[in-house]
Protein backbone atom coordinates (compact mmCIF):
# COMPACT_ATOMS: atom_id res chain seq x y z
CA UNK A 1 0.00 0.00 0.00
CA UNK A 2 0.76 3.55 -0.56
CA UNK A 3 3.70 4.44 2.16
CA UNK A 4 1.58 7.88 2.89
CA UNK A 5 -1.44 6.51 3.53
CA UNK A 6 -2.33 6.63 7.40
CA UNK A 7 -5.39 4.47 6.99
CA UNK A 8 -5.32 1.05 5.87
CA UNK A 9 -8.64 -1.25 3.79
CA UNK A 10 -8.98 -4.36 5.61
CA UNK A 11 -10.68 -7.61 5.22
CA UNK A 12 -12.86 -8.85 8.13
CA UNK A 13 -11.92 -12.27 8.19
CA UNK A 14 -10.13 -12.97 11.29
CA UNK A 15 -7.32 -15.53 11.67
CA UNK A 16 -8.21 -18.91 14.84
CA UNK A 17 -6.79 -17.79 17.97
CA UNK A 18 -4.42 -20.71 18.00
CA UNK A 19 -2.98 -18.82 14.92
CA UNK A 20 -3.26 -15.56 16.46
CA UNK A 21 -5.70 -12.59 15.19
CA UNK A 22 -4.18 -10.07 13.57
CA UNK A 23 -5.70 -6.56 14.47
CA UNK A 24 -2.88 -4.07 13.90
CA UNK A 25 -1.96 -1.82 11.18
CA UNK A 26 0.54 -4.17 10.39
CA UNK A 27 -1.82 -7.09 9.69
CA UNK A 28 -1.12 -6.93 5.93
CA UNK A 29 -2.07 -10.59 5.28
CA UNK A 30 -5.43 -9.22 5.82
CA UNK A 31 -4.75 -5.72 3.97
CA UNK A 32 -6.17 -4.87 0.62
CA UNK A 33 -4.89 -3.84 -2.59
CA UNK A 34 -5.38 0.18 -3.06
CA UNK A 35 -4.84 2.16 -6.58
CA UNK A 36 -2.41 3.92 -7.58
CA UNK A 37 -2.81 6.77 -5.33
CA UNK A 38 -3.18 4.27 -2.30
CA UNK A 39 -7.03 4.88 -2.27
CA UNK A 40 -9.20 1.75 -1.65
CA UNK A 41 -11.25 1.01 -4.70
CA UNK A 42 -13.43 0.27 -1.81
CA UNK A 43 -31.40 -14.94 -12.75
CA UNK A 44 -32.45 -14.15 -9.14
CA UNK A 45 -32.68 -16.81 -6.42
CA UNK A 46 -35.81 -17.45 -5.23
CA UNK A 47 -36.40 -16.56 -1.52
CA UNK A 48 -40.07 -16.44 -0.77
CA UNK A 49 -40.12 -14.46 2.66
CA UNK A 50 -37.55 -11.77 0.88
CA UNK A 51 -39.63 -8.58 1.79
CA UNK A 52 -38.59 -4.68 1.33
CA UNK A 53 -37.35 -2.94 3.99
CA UNK A 54 -39.62 0.13 3.97
CA UNK A 55 -42.31 -0.94 6.86
CA UNK A 56 -43.17 1.00 10.21
CA UNK A 57 -42.53 -2.26 12.18
CA UNK A 58 -39.19 -1.64 14.24
CA UNK A 59 -38.31 -4.33 16.57
CA UNK A 60 -35.59 -3.81 19.60
CA UNK A 61 -32.07 -4.66 19.17
CA UNK A 62 -32.83 -7.41 21.45
CA UNK A 63 -35.59 -8.58 19.54
CA UNK A 64 -33.67 -8.79 16.47
CA UNK A 65 -30.91 -10.68 18.04
CA UNK A 66 -33.79 -13.22 19.53
CA UNK A 67 -35.05 -14.09 16.23
CA UNK A 68 -31.59 -14.23 14.34
CA UNK A 69 -28.84 -15.60 16.15
CA UNK A 70 -29.88 -19.09 15.33
CA UNK A 71 -29.26 -18.23 11.74
CA UNK A 72 -26.27 -16.55 12.31
CA UNK A 73 -23.14 -18.87 12.37
CA UNK A 74 -19.24 -19.01 13.08
CA UNK A 75 -16.99 -20.49 9.97
CA UNK A 76 -13.77 -21.90 10.06
CA UNK A 77 -11.69 -22.58 6.84
CA UNK A 78 -8.64 -24.84 7.03
CA UNK A 79 -6.17 -25.32 4.35
CA UNK A 80 -6.00 -22.69 2.38
CA UNK A 81 -3.52 -19.98 1.77
CA UNK A 82 -4.74 -16.83 1.16
CA UNK A 83 -3.99 -15.15 4.69
CA UNK A 84 -0.38 -14.60 4.29
CA UNK A 85 0.28 -18.27 4.58
CA UNK A 86 -1.44 -19.15 7.38
CA UNK A 87 -3.50 -22.03 7.52
CA UNK A 88 -6.71 -21.31 8.68
CA UNK A 89 -9.16 -18.57 8.79
CA UNK A 90 -12.25 -17.52 10.93
CA UNK A 91 -15.04 -15.56 9.75
CA UNK A 92 -19.21 -15.48 9.95
CA UNK A 93 -22.43 -16.25 7.74
CA UNK A 94 -25.87 -16.52 8.16
CA UNK A 95 -28.18 -19.53 6.70
CA UNK A 96 -30.00 -18.54 3.71
CA UNK A 97 -32.80 -21.22 2.83
CA UNK A 98 -33.99 -24.81 4.45
CA UNK A 99 -31.99 -26.51 1.74
CA UNK A 100 -28.88 -25.76 3.97
CA UNK A 101 -27.39 -22.90 1.94
CA UNK A 102 -25.56 -20.43 3.99
CA UNK A 103 -24.15 -17.07 2.89
CA UNK A 104 -20.33 -15.60 3.72
CA UNK A 105 -17.52 -13.95 2.16
CA UNK A 106 -15.15 -15.27 -0.54
CA UNK A 107 -12.28 -14.61 1.24
CA UNK A 108 -12.90 -16.33 4.21
CA UNK A 109 -13.24 -19.70 2.18
CA UNK A 110 -10.73 -19.01 -0.15
CA UNK A 111 -8.49 -21.68 -0.57
CA UNK A 112 -10.02 -24.05 1.83
CA UNK A 113 -9.86 -27.65 2.09
CA UNK A 114 -11.92 -28.04 4.69
CA UNK A 115 -14.76 -25.47 6.08
CA UNK A 116 -16.89 -25.77 9.35
CA UNK A 117 -19.59 -24.54 10.42
CA UNK A 118 -20.22 -23.56 14.29
CA UNK A 119 -24.37 -23.09 14.87
CA UNK A 120 -25.30 -21.05 17.96
CA UNK A 121 -25.93 -23.93 19.96
CA UNK A 122 -22.18 -25.18 19.48
CA UNK A 123 -22.93 -27.81 17.23
CA UNK A 124 -20.74 -27.58 14.30
CA UNK A 125 -21.48 -29.56 10.68
CA UNK A 126 -18.90 -30.13 7.75
CA UNK A 127 -19.62 -27.62 4.97
CA UNK A 128 -18.63 -28.32 1.46
CA UNK A 129 -18.36 -25.53 -1.04
CA UNK A 130 -21.03 -24.33 -3.79
CA UNK A 131 -18.79 -21.20 -5.63
CA UNK A 132 -17.41 -18.67 -4.71
CA UNK A 133 -17.22 -15.05 -6.86
CA UNK A 134 -13.93 -12.85 -6.23
CA UNK A 135 -15.75 -10.05 -7.59
CA UNK A 136 -17.93 -9.38 -5.15
CA UNK A 137 -16.40 -11.25 -2.40
CA UNK A 138 -19.21 -13.32 -2.05
CA UNK A 139 -19.54 -17.43 -1.53
CA UNK A 140 -21.97 -19.98 -0.85
CA UNK A 141 -21.70 -23.16 1.36
CA UNK A 142 -23.43 -25.88 2.38
CA UNK A 143 -24.15 -28.14 4.84
CA UNK A 144 -26.13 -31.30 5.22
CA UNK A 145 -29.02 -30.75 7.74
CA UNK A 146 -32.38 -31.39 8.65
CA UNK A 147 -34.99 -28.14 7.99
CA UNK A 148 -35.98 -28.57 10.97
CA UNK A 149 -32.90 -27.51 12.32
CA UNK A 150 -31.83 -24.60 9.82
CA UNK A 151 -33.55 -20.87 10.37
CA UNK A 152 -33.12 -18.83 7.55
CA UNK A 153 -32.93 -14.98 7.87
CA UNK A 154 -34.93 -13.16 5.56
CA UNK A 155 -33.28 -10.99 2.53
CA UNK A 156 -34.32 -7.26 2.39
CA UNK A 157 -34.20 -4.95 -0.30
CA UNK A 158 -30.98 -3.17 -0.07
CA UNK A 159 -32.66 -0.78 -2.85
CA UNK A 160 -34.82 0.94 0.10
CA UNK A 161 -32.00 1.07 2.61
CA UNK A 162 -31.68 4.86 3.49
CA UNK A 163 -28.98 6.67 5.29
CA UNK A 164 -29.84 7.24 9.25
CA UNK A 165 -31.22 3.66 9.01
CA UNK A 166 -30.47 1.71 12.00
CA UNK A 167 -28.68 -1.36 11.49
CA UNK A 168 -27.78 -4.56 13.90
CA UNK A 169 -24.19 -6.53 12.43
CA UNK A 170 -23.40 -9.86 13.37
CA UNK A 171 -21.19 -13.06 13.74
CA UNK A 172 -18.32 -13.74 15.48
CA UNK A 173 -15.70 -10.83 15.72
CA UNK A 174 -12.01 -12.63 17.18
CA UNK A 175 -13.79 -15.62 17.61
CA UNK A 176 -16.79 -14.37 20.02
CA UNK A 177 -20.05 -16.05 18.32
CA UNK A 178 -23.30 -14.46 18.79
CA UNK A 179 -22.09 -11.09 18.99
CA UNK A 180 -24.29 -8.05 18.07
CA UNK A 181 -23.58 -4.57 17.61
CA UNK A 182 -25.47 -1.64 16.29
CA UNK A 183 -25.45 1.75 14.85
CA UNK A 184 -26.76 3.24 11.41
CA UNK A 185 -26.71 3.44 8.13
CA UNK A 186 -23.83 5.89 7.48
CA UNK A 187 -23.44 6.57 3.90
CA UNK A 188 -24.65 4.22 0.58
CA UNK A 189 -23.18 3.47 -2.74
CA UNK A 190 -19.65 3.19 -1.64
CA UNK A 191 -16.98 1.39 -3.94
CA UNK A 192 -14.66 -0.99 -2.08
CA UNK A 193 -11.94 -2.91 -3.64
CA UNK A 194 -12.55 -6.98 -4.48
CA UNK A 195 -10.13 -9.69 -4.02
CA UNK A 196 -9.30 -10.09 -7.61
CA UNK A 197 -8.67 -6.13 -7.59
CA UNK A 198 -12.04 -5.20 -9.41
CA UNK A 199 -14.64 -2.36 -8.04
CA UNK A 200 -17.68 -3.68 -5.92
CA UNK A 201 -19.97 -1.01 -6.35
CA UNK A 202 -23.20 -0.11 -4.69
CA UNK A 203 -22.17 -1.25 -1.12
CA UNK A 204 -23.62 0.00 2.02
CA UNK A 205 -21.34 2.27 4.82
CA UNK A 206 -22.15 1.84 8.43
CA UNK A 207 -20.66 2.78 11.98
CA UNK A 208 -22.11 -0.37 13.60
CA UNK A 209 -18.71 -2.06 15.35
CA UNK A 210 -17.29 -4.58 12.62
CA UNK A 211 -13.83 -6.46 13.08
CA UNK A 212 -12.08 -9.13 12.32
CA UNK A 213 -14.03 -12.38 12.40
CA UNK A 214 -17.33 -10.57 11.45
CA UNK A 215 -16.56 -10.78 7.59
CA UNK A 216 -19.60 -12.98 6.14
CA UNK A 217 -22.15 -12.15 8.91
CA UNK A 218 -24.99 -10.26 8.13
CA UNK A 219 -25.71 -6.47 8.53
CA UNK A 220 -29.55 -6.36 9.41
CA UNK A 221 -31.91 -3.74 9.19
CA UNK A 222 -34.36 -2.58 12.18
CA UNK A 223 -36.99 -5.63 10.88
CA UNK A 224 -34.22 -8.05 11.26
CA UNK A 225 -33.56 -8.56 7.81
CA UNK A 226 -30.29 -9.10 5.85
CA UNK A 227 -29.85 -5.79 3.91
CA UNK A 228 -26.31 -6.33 3.02
CA UNK A 229 -23.12 -9.23 4.57
CA UNK A 230 -20.28 -7.30 6.24
CA UNK A 231 -16.91 -7.70 4.44
CA UNK A 232 -13.97 -5.17 4.74
CA UNK A 233 -13.22 -1.82 7.70
CA UNK A 234 -11.64 1.82 7.13
CA UNK A 235 -9.14 1.37 9.55
CA UNK A 236 -6.24 3.34 11.40
CA UNK A 237 -5.82 1.03 13.98
CA UNK A 238 -6.72 -2.58 12.48
CA UNK A 239 -9.92 -2.15 14.99
CA UNK A 240 -13.22 -1.15 14.05
CA UNK A 241 -13.45 2.52 13.61
CA UNK A 242 -16.61 2.89 13.08
CA UNK A 243 -16.38 2.70 9.03
CA UNK A 244 -17.48 -0.35 8.09
CA UNK A 245 -18.90 -1.48 4.34
CA UNK A 246 -21.52 -4.27 4.05
CA UNK A 247 -21.97 -6.00 0.07
CA UNK A 248 -25.73 -5.13 -0.19
CA UNK A 249 -28.92 -7.78 -0.43
CA UNK A 250 -29.60 -7.31 -3.57
CA UNK A 251 -26.11 -7.98 -4.75
CA UNK A 252 -26.21 -11.68 -3.00
CA UNK A 253 -29.42 -12.06 -4.31
CA UNK A 254 -28.41 -11.92 -7.65
CA UNK A 255 -25.00 -13.80 -7.24
CA UNK A 256 -26.04 -16.62 -5.07
CA UNK A 257 -28.83 -17.39 -7.11
CA UNK A 258 -26.10 -17.92 -10.16
CA UNK A 259 -23.74 -20.05 -7.64
CA UNK A 260 -26.69 -22.25 -7.02
CA UNK A 261 -27.43 -22.76 -10.99
CA UNK A 262 -23.72 -23.32 -12.29
CA UNK A 263 -21.43 -22.34 -9.35
CA UNK A 264 -19.87 -19.39 -11.25
CA UNK A 265 -20.99 -15.92 -11.56
CA UNK A 266 -20.54 -13.62 -15.07
CA UNK A 267 -19.73 -10.32 -14.68
CA UNK A 268 -20.20 -7.91 -17.90
CA UNK A 269 -17.08 -6.45 -18.98
CA UNK A 270 -15.95 -3.26 -20.49
CA UNK A 271 -11.78 -3.01 -20.64
CA UNK A 272 -11.29 0.49 -18.94
CA UNK A 273 -9.52 2.47 -16.57
CA UNK A 274 -11.84 5.31 -15.48
CA UNK A 275 -11.19 8.76 -13.79
CA UNK A 276 -13.71 11.37 -12.81
CA UNK A 277 -13.60 14.47 -14.20
CA UNK A 278 -16.01 16.82 -14.12
CA UNK A 279 -17.13 16.97 -17.89
CA UNK A 280 -17.96 12.80 -17.59
CA UNK A 281 -15.79 9.72 -17.19
CA UNK A 282 -12.23 9.99 -18.67
CA UNK A 283 -11.07 6.74 -20.05
CA UNK A 284 -7.36 6.90 -19.38
CA UNK A 285 -6.95 3.86 -20.47
CA UNK A 286 -8.36 1.33 -22.88
CA UNK A 287 -7.21 -2.50 -22.25
CA UNK A 288 -5.81 -4.42 -25.59
CA UNK A 289 -8.60 -6.88 -27.36
CA UNK A 290 -10.75 -5.94 -24.80
CA UNK A 291 -14.44 -5.00 -25.52
CA UNK A 292 -14.06 -1.41 -25.49
CA UNK A 293 -10.80 -1.77 -27.56
CA UNK A 294 -12.22 -4.09 -30.28
CA UNK A 295 -16.09 -1.11 -30.36
CA UNK A 296 -13.09 1.77 -31.14
CA UNK A 297 -12.97 3.34 -27.78
CA UNK A 298 -10.23 5.50 -27.18
CA UNK A 299 -7.60 6.20 -23.43
CA UNK A 300 -5.80 9.00 -22.89
CA UNK A 301 -2.76 9.90 -24.97
CA UNK A 302 -1.75 12.16 -22.27
CA UNK A 303 -2.13 13.86 -19.18
CA UNK A 304 -1.82 17.29 -17.42
CA UNK A 305 -1.56 18.62 -13.62
CA UNK A 306 -5.04 20.32 -12.47
CA UNK A 307 -5.22 21.13 -8.88
CA UNK A 308 -2.50 18.73 -7.92
CA UNK A 309 -3.67 15.75 -9.61
CA UNK A 310 -2.92 14.12 -13.04
CA UNK A 311 -5.31 14.40 -14.99
CA UNK A 312 -5.94 12.45 -18.65
CA UNK A 313 -6.02 13.94 -21.99
CA UNK A 314 -6.54 12.84 -25.92
CA UNK A 315 -9.21 9.97 -25.17
CA UNK A 316 -12.94 9.84 -24.85
CA UNK A 317 -14.92 10.71 -22.10
CA UNK A 318 -17.85 8.97 -21.37
CA UNK A 319 -20.95 10.98 -20.76
CA UNK A 320 -23.91 8.75 -21.56
CA UNK A 321 -24.73 4.60 -21.49
CA UNK A 322 -27.54 3.36 -23.04
CA UNK A 323 -28.96 7.01 -22.85
CA UNK A 324 -28.22 7.08 -19.33
CA UNK A 325 -26.44 10.21 -18.00
CA UNK A 326 -23.24 9.53 -16.52
CA UNK A 327 -21.35 11.66 -14.30
CA UNK A 328 -19.34 9.04 -12.06
CA UNK A 329 -17.21 6.43 -12.34
CA UNK A 330 -19.57 4.42 -9.51
CA UNK A 331 -22.48 5.39 -12.46
CA UNK A 332 -20.74 3.86 -15.14
CA UNK A 333 -19.27 0.85 -13.06
CA UNK A 334 -22.70 0.18 -11.66
CA UNK A 335 -24.52 0.45 -15.42
CA UNK A 336 -21.96 -2.48 -16.56
CA UNK A 337 -22.21 -4.72 -13.70
CA UNK A 338 -26.62 -4.34 -14.28
CA UNK A 339 -24.91 -6.26 -17.99
CA UNK A 340 -24.38 -9.52 -18.93
CA UNK A 341 -21.56 -10.34 -21.16
CA UNK A 342 -23.02 -10.07 -24.59
CA UNK A 343 -24.66 -7.49 -24.20
CA UNK A 344 -24.37 -4.53 -26.85
CA UNK A 345 -25.12 -1.17 -25.04
CA UNK A 346 -24.49 2.39 -26.64
CA UNK A 347 -21.68 4.62 -25.12
CA UNK A 348 -22.25 8.08 -25.80
CA UNK A 349 -18.35 10.01 -25.35
CA UNK A 350 -17.40 13.54 -25.62
CA UNK A 351 -14.33 12.78 -28.59
CA UNK A 352 -12.93 16.04 -29.58
CA UNK A 353 -15.13 17.96 -28.62
CA UNK A 354 -17.68 16.29 -30.10
CA UNK A 355 -20.21 14.01 -29.26
CA UNK A 356 -20.14 10.80 -30.31
CA UNK A 357 -22.20 7.40 -29.97
CA UNK A 358 -20.76 4.06 -30.31
CA UNK A 359 -22.18 0.15 -30.16
CA UNK A 360 -19.98 -2.02 -27.11
CA UNK A 361 -20.19 -5.83 -27.50
CA UNK A 362 -19.42 -6.63 -23.44
CA UNK A 363 -17.31 -9.19 -22.79
CA UNK A 364 -16.75 -11.24 -19.85
CA UNK A 365 -14.75 -10.30 -16.37
CA UNK A 366 -11.80 -11.79 -16.25
CA UNK A 367 -10.82 -13.48 -13.00
CA UNK A 368 -7.54 -10.96 -11.84
CA UNK A 369 -7.57 -7.68 -14.15
CA UNK A 370 -3.84 -6.90 -11.94
CA UNK A 371 -2.60 -10.62 -13.37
Amino acid sequence: MNSTRSRSTLLLAGFLAALGIGVGVGATSVALLSDEDGDAVVSEITVTDSEPTASSERLSIGAIYRNSVTGVVEIAAAGGGTFGGRQQAQGSGFVLDEEGHIVTNEHVVSGASTITVRFSDGSTRSAELVGTDRSTDLALIKVDAPASFLEPLRLGDSDEVAVGDGVVAMGSPFGLEGTITSGIVSALHRQIEAPNGFTITGTIQTDAAVNHGNSGGPLLDDQGRVIGVNAQIESESGGSDGVGFAIPSNTVRSVVTQLVETGEVEHAYLGVTLVELPEGVALSEVRDGGPADDAGLRGATGQRTENGRSVPTGGDVVVEFDGQEITTTAQLQTAVSARRPGDTVTITVLRGGDRESVEVTLGEQPGNPRG
